[in-house]
Order: structure tokens, then C-alpha cells, then sequence
């Protein structure tokens, strides 16, 4: 009797619909189709698939426009890999040779990415996480109010009062520099209700980012995290950690993770002409915490400081030096977030715990540190979609 043939369905997500495709691992195109994204699009999307029992599904974006779609899968035991966009944009120019691009294009792509790509992050239901995620992406819309808040504010008071009010303004101190602002003109009274309005809501968000930290911060004591102990990492910084890394150990070795991270700088070298530059990729939200954690680290007598003020005595611009800093505690993060895996595996010493900036997590030699030493090659891994090689 002849086994059913494992597939992976190449998904094109959008907001009210999605594109599939069907594929074998020879690449054999064997199904394909469209449908809504209603309860009854959904359902008729999940019974067509059952025609093949051994499937996974290969879906695009998963954190960003295939959430959606992708966590009502899961909920009904369907097995899910992520494919990152740009990943699925260049087998697309690979596979037509051209950039055109429709529903139909990006299915197959997805779906080629799923039988030739291994190591491709399968999506898990992790409720934790997915609380962390929630609850940071509030803090951070809250905190951005706040930021545009001030600045209205501002605005405003620099055009009430001469030379306008300092940098570091509360809601407080806005209130009482409006209390002695008497404009006698009528668009200046007007100016002063609408900066009282804005002092109000001011009060209002603060009281909500406060409870938004209170709750961020009882849930990552639930995860036991070592992230919190690292000087710079604040609540927001770790979960947001926690949540875009997810599994650790899908990142061969600390090298694979800085250039995750967007810290590991890109060999742009020549002939004799030995150079590194900056690298614009990586996670950008990640980027920001590690560069959030480098800044705290500079303005207090830390050891991240010492590391700088050596690189800049070395000839170092201070550029290069913040650079090669954030590349040596992209090392130090990598190192905790092993640590918290050992730790919730219990499968005893896995690891150092208590890096430090001269721990061995910068290298094996003492005089050797992480921006110095070679950048990631590449990994062989396991393929997460055990199909076929395609002939």
C-alpha cells in the first residue's frame, strides 16, 4: 500500500483572504486555491487541506500580517513554519527571474521556500509569550503617546512662555508654568486650554504606563528571566527579548545571533584592504534594545564604560567603539537567554552562569573580543520540513 506523500502549503496571508499552494517535495504543484479569512473561508480552507494528511503549512509572517491566520491553525493542530518575507521575495526573483508579483507568485514561492529552505522556525502556541507580546506592545503604543504628548505640549508652551519649558518636562511642572500664564488675547487662551487639555491627558497616560509596567513586570517574574539582572535591560527591553527571540536555540552560536541582532558587522574587505561596515539588517527592534543597554551602560560607571573607553584609547572613533560595545553585549543577551533555557530544562550545568563583559562568552582568548573575531559562515541544520530533496 503506497504512503501518502508529505506536502507543504505555501501561504500568501492577507487581512480578509489568503493564496495557497500545494507542494510535493519534487516541487510537483499539486493543489492550489483562494479563500476568505470569515469563519466559513477558514473552515473550507482547513477541509481542503485534509486531502493531505501529512502536511505542513509554510506560512509568510508570521509575526506581522500572517499572525492572524497563523494562530488560528494552531489552534486546530495544524503544523506551522514561518517564512520571513524577504526570504520568500528572493526565491520568487529566483524561481520567475523577474520581480512580478502577485497572490499566485507569492504563494509559490512561500511554498518553495518550505520544501528547499531547512532551519525554518516552526510557530508554536506559547501563552506566556504571547502574554509578553500583548503586554509590551501596549507599554510601547503608551510610551509613544507619551513622547508625542510632550511634544504637543511643548509646542504649545513655547509659544505661551518665553524660551518655553526645560526637556525634561512632567505633567506637573507643565501645570504649574500654565498656572502663571495670563494671555490676554483670545488665541492665547485658547492656546493655554488646549496645553491644559493636553497636561490632563498627560496625567492620564502616565497613570496608564504605570499600570502597564506594574503588569509587565509580574508576568517576567513568572519567566524566571536572568535578562532583568543585565545593567541597561529594563522591563520593556526583556520582554521584548523574550518574545522576538522565542527559542534560543535556533541560533547555532552566539556569531549567528549578533548578526540576528543586526551587532555583527558586515566584511566588506577587498584584496589587501581589510574592512568591516556597519550592517542596516538584522531585527531593528532588538537593535534598539541592545543600543538602549549600551547608552545606560555609558552613563554609569559599568563596565560596558571601561570596554568603551578602552576602544577609544585604542584610536577608536566613538562610533566604532559604541559598535563594537553593542556587538560584545549582543554576546552577553545570548548568554543569559542559554542560561534561562538550561535553567528551564533542568538539565543541569549547560552553561556559565553570571557573564560579565571579561567573561568567555567574548571569546576564548583574554586579549580577543566578540567585534574581532570572525563573523558567522554558514550552519548546516536540520530541515524543520522533513520532505523530500527535490531531484
Amino acid at each position: 500500500m503506497a504512503t501518502q506523500q508529505q506536502v507543504v502549503i505555501g501561504m500568501d496571508p492577507h487581512k480578509r483572504s489568503v493564496t495557497i499552494e500545494v507542494m510535493t517535495g519534487d516541487e510537483s504543484i499539486v493543489g492550489h486555491g483562494r479563500s476568505g479569512t470569515d469563519t466559513a473561508g477558514f473552515d473550507q480552507l482547513v477541509a481542503y487541506a485534509t486531502s493531505w494528511p501529512d502536511r505542513v503549512w509554510a506560512v509568510e509572517g508570521c509575526e506581522g500580517i500572517g499572525r492572524h491566520v497563523a494562530q488560528r491553525l494552531l489552534a486546530v493542530g495544524e503544523p506551522i513554519v514561518d517564512v520571513p518575507a524577504k526570504l520568500s521575495a528572493r526565491m520568487r526573483m529566483f524561481a520567475t527571474g523577474q520581480g512580478r508579483k502577485t497572490d499566485a507568485t507569492d504563494a509559490h514561492s512561500i511554498a518553495l521556500v518550505g520544501v528547499r529552505v531547512s532551519g525554518l522556525r516552526p510557530v508554536v502556541a506559547d501563552e506566556q509569550l504571547e502574554m509578553l507580546r500583548l503586554l509590551v506592545d501596549r507599554r510601547r503604543r503608551i510610551g509613544a503617546d507619551h513622547t508625542r504628548m510632550i511634544c504637543q505640549l511643548h509646542q504649545l508652551l513655547l509659544e505661551l512662555v518665553a524660551g518655553g519649558a526645560k526637556r525634561d518636562l512632567s505633567a506637573a511642572q507643565a501645570r504649574k508654568i500654565l498656572a502663571h500664564v495670563r494671555p490676554t488675547d483670545e488665541v492665547g487662551k485658547l492656546r493655554k486650554r488646549v496645553a491644559l487639555e493636553l497636561v490632563v491627558d498627560l496625567e492620564r497616560t502616565y497613570q496608564r504606563k504605570k499600570q502597564a509596567n506594574k503588569e509587565l513586570i509580574a508576568l517576567l517574574k513568572t519567566t524566571d528571566t536572568r535578562l532583568l539582572d543585565l545593567h541597561g535591560i529594563g522591563p520593556s527591553g526583556a520582554a521584548r527579548l523574550l518574545v522576538e527571540v522565542g527559542d534560543i536555540t535556533r541560533f547555532p552560536d552566539r556569531g549567528h545571533f549578533a548578526s540576528w541582532t543586526g551587532t555583527a558587522p558586515i566584511d566588506v574587505s577587498s584584496g589587501d584592504n581589510q574592512r568591516h561596515r556597519l550592517s542596516r539588517g538584522g531585527n531593528r527592534q532588538i537593535n534598539k534594545v541592545l543600543h538602549m543597554m549600551a547608552v545606560v551602560q555609558l552613563r554609569n560607571p559599568t563596565e560596558g564604560r571601561a570596554y568603551y573607553d578602552r576602544k577609544v584609547a585604542t584610536g577608536n572613533s566613538p562610533n566604532e567603539a559604541m559598535r563594537c560595545l553593542k556587538r560584545r553585549l549582543s554576546d552577553i543577551v545570548y548568554r543569559a537567554l542559554l542560561d534561562d533555557f538550561t535553567a528551564g530544562q533542568a538539565t543541569g550545568p549547560g552553561g556559565h552562569r553570571g557573564t560579565s563583559l571579561q567573561s568567555s562568552a567574548a571569546g576564548s582568548h583574554p586579549h580577543t573580543d566578540t567585534s574581532d573575531q570572525s563573523l558567522p559562515g554558514p550552519v548546516t541544520r536540520k530541515p524543520t520540513t522533513t520532505l523530500p530533496k527535490a531531484s
